[in-house]
């Protein structure tokens, strides 16, 4: 993108793609991937682009990488702990590395993404509501890459992957909400059937079918449903 257009035109541009992922029908991940190569494509002089986010087990992971640099540079902040990304995050600010040979909050990881290629790096978080999703970064093969103007587009780009960040983990946890309850709800059904089926060979009340099913269980040491479903494998097997 052209160093001189004005910065409302360039916002202007990249808001009219990203609007176009955000009310298209794809999946999590095909959506946070233009993302970071729109990210990777609005800078000059990028090495790569991506997203820091937590997986299911709670673990920092890159997500949406467009370069294995990219990863490989997050890889040294997740096992060292800290760097630019990781303060972005955490401090929910924009953090900007004009030169990797010169800066000195992180000599560390600085040098070992020296050796990668890599001279800077601008980092911004994901913010949605009171929650610190993540961060979206880019690495810079030239120092004195990224200035005031990247910032504000940076931040720009972080507002609306948030948004796409945000949407992914209400879907995820609304689709493990409704596993539990369709699973709550075929367990309920079984041991339902378990009970008729001991009320009708028995002769008995609901309360006495459900507490030979318990026994039945506890000896078995299995758990209800699963003695629930022997009942009913053993009772309603097609006759040949």
């Amino acid at each position: 993108m052209s160093t001189e257009l004005p910065l409302a035109d360039e916002l202007a541009g990249v808001f009219a793609r990203m609007s176009g992922l955000l009310l298209s029908e794809q999946t999590v991940g095909s959506v946070l991937r233009p993302v970071t190569k729109l990210a990777q494509e609005t800078f000059p002089d990028t090495a790569g682009a991506g997203l820091s986010v937590l997986d299911p087990d709670g673990a920092r992971i890159t997500t949406a990488a467009t370069d294995e640099v990219v990863e490989r540079a997050d890889r040294i902040q997740y096992e060292t702990g800290t760097g630019p990304c990781l303060v972005a995050w955490t401090d929910r600010t924009i953090v900007r590395v004009d030169d990797l040979a010169r800066d000195t909050r992180w000599p560390h990881w600085a040098r070992r993404a020296q050796e990668l290629g890599l001279r800077a790096s601008l980092s911004a978080p994901l913010v949605a509501g009171d929650n610190a999703l993540g961060a979206l970064k880019v690495y810079g093969v030239r120092p004195g890459g990224y200035g005031a103007r990247e910032e504000s587009l940076l931040g720009m780009f972080a507002t609306q992957a948030a948004v796409l960040v945000a949407n992914a983990k209400s879907y995820a946890d609304a689709h493990r909400v409704s596993a539990r309850l369709q699973s709550s709800l075929r367990g309920r059904d079984a041991i339902n059937v378990a009970k008729g089926i001991l009320m009708a060979q028995g002769h008995v009340d609901e309360r006495t079918a459900f507490l030979q099913l318990a026994k039945t269980a506890q000896q078995r040491h299995q758990s209800l449903l699963e003695a629930a479903e022997d009942v009913a494998r053993t009772t309603l097997r097609p006759r040949r």
